[in-house]
């Protein structure tokens, strides 16, 4: 793996540990420190999301055209001054509005770090978006395991930590990046301009819509860990710490098992189609579990497989855009792919709670599985607008 990708690794592992400080614990917080409903907690968790979908396509068109070391710093910089008032100031409105700064610079920086990586070793396929995706989950076990440790100090010591890693972060990208704007800059905006896009490109974006739509599906249901289900524990008698422990175990996992879920892909040659295809099924049995389950073990177990899942599922999508992308467009692609996952964040919680509030987590589950199913149907036809165009291709070589 080159160089510059391992920073850009340690950079991501920074980058979701602070972020781990805060979001498993956001609707705890909102529902039981603030006093809202679970419903206001889903608004609230909405608006993040929704600030993130345009940080996403903000931060991905960026990258193409000023590339990946302007469009991070200045994310970064939001991100640091929404977490570093919100250390101070959390009542409900500053929550509120803070929460969508950081969802803003966040969903900025996440295209942009995708985007770099697959640009920086592009002959590596697979590889840059696995590592990406392990980075991601080291910080994820790193921030949740230590969110316990802070939280059972005081509750609001975690926006304190949480602005504290994203200062770090752009102290680190601001001094290890500076060298590599002017590569990065290079290899992924010298053509955006240059390049007219050819009206086939068309069958590029239908597929990546079909694509999208599933993807969209998944962070729905994914979602719900992070927002009910948390609050569903705490009401079963299950303590913060433990609660805290599924998402140490989820990055643990993530982190070691990954050879073992790349060897069942090539002992299976499986296509990146039939790996979400996979890894959505998992999905659904974790949620089958996950309707039974009453005690600390029970949700264990829905993670551990919800974990399988997601291994399957979440390294493909960007990998998929990247190939898709025409050259100079990376970054738009990756913009597009995490608008639709900050989008599955932004209506999950929101979705979940109206369902929970009025009708049970029960419901709610039966609901996931159903959208579960709708998912495998488009991911099961996402690339047939490429077939089309291939086959106009032959059509059109054979006719010359």
């Amino acid at each position: 793996m080159p160089k510059a990708l391992w920073l850009l690794v340690v950079a991501m592992v920074i980058n979701v540990t602070g972020a781990s400080f805060l979001w498993p614990l956001n609707a705890i917080i909102i529902h039981q420190e603030l006093g809202r409903s679970l419903t206001a907690a889903g608004f609230i968790l909405m608006l993040n999301a929704g600030a993130g979908v345009i940080g996403n396509l903000i931060g991905g068109r960026l990258f193409d055209i000023i590339g990946a070391y302007k469009t991070m710093l200045i994310s970064i910089v939001v991100t640091t001054i929404s977490a570093t008032i919100l250390a101070f100031y959390h009542s409900y409105y500053f929550y509120m509005f803070l929460l969508m700064g950081l969802g803003f610079g966040s969903g900025m920086m996440f295209p942009a770090m995708y985007a770099l990586a697959g640009s920086l070793w592009p002959e590596g396929g697979r590889k840059p978006f696995n590592a990406m995706y392990v980075a991601q989950n080291v910080g994820v076990a790193l921030g949740t395991a230590l969110v316990g440790v802070v939280a059972s100090i005081k509750l609001t010591h975690v926006f304190t930590a949480n602005a504290g890693m994203y200062a770090l972060l752009l102290i680190f990208v601001a001094i290890a990046f500076r060298k590599l704007s002017a590569q990065s800059n290079q290899a992924t905006t010298l053509n955006v301009f240059e390049q007219k896009t050819p009206i086939r490109n068309n069958y590029r974006i239908h597929a990546l819509m079909l694509l999208s739509v599933a993807f969209f599906i998944c962070w729905v249901a994914y979602t719900q860990w992070q927002a009910n289900v948390s609050v569903h524990t705490q009401s079963l008698g299950i303590p913060l710490q433990q609660y805290s422990l599924f998402w140490t175990v989820n990055g643990l996992m993530i982190v070691f098992a990954q050879p073992i879920v790349t060897w069942f892909i090539k002992k299976g040659r499986l296509s990146l189609k039939a790996q979400m295809v996979v890894g959505v099924i998992i999905f659904m049995a974790s949620y089958l579990v996950l309707a039974e389950a009453t005690m600390f073990t029970g949700f264990l177990v829905a993670m551990i497989i919800l974990t399988l899942g997601e291994m399957f599922v979440w390294p493909a999508v960007p990998t998929i855009a990247n190939d898709l992308a025409p050259k100079g467009k990376e970054g738009f692609y990756q913009g597009i792919v995490n608008s639709v996952s900050t989008g599955g964040k932004m209506i999950g919680p929101l979705l979940g709670g109206i369902l929970v509030d009025f009708y049970s987590m029960t419901v709610l589950i039966y609901v996931l599985l159903g959208m579960l199913l709708i998912a495998i149907m488009f991911l099961s036809k996402y690339d047939s607008p490429l077939k089309k165009m291939i086959q106009q291709q032959n059509q059109l070589n054979t006719s010359n």
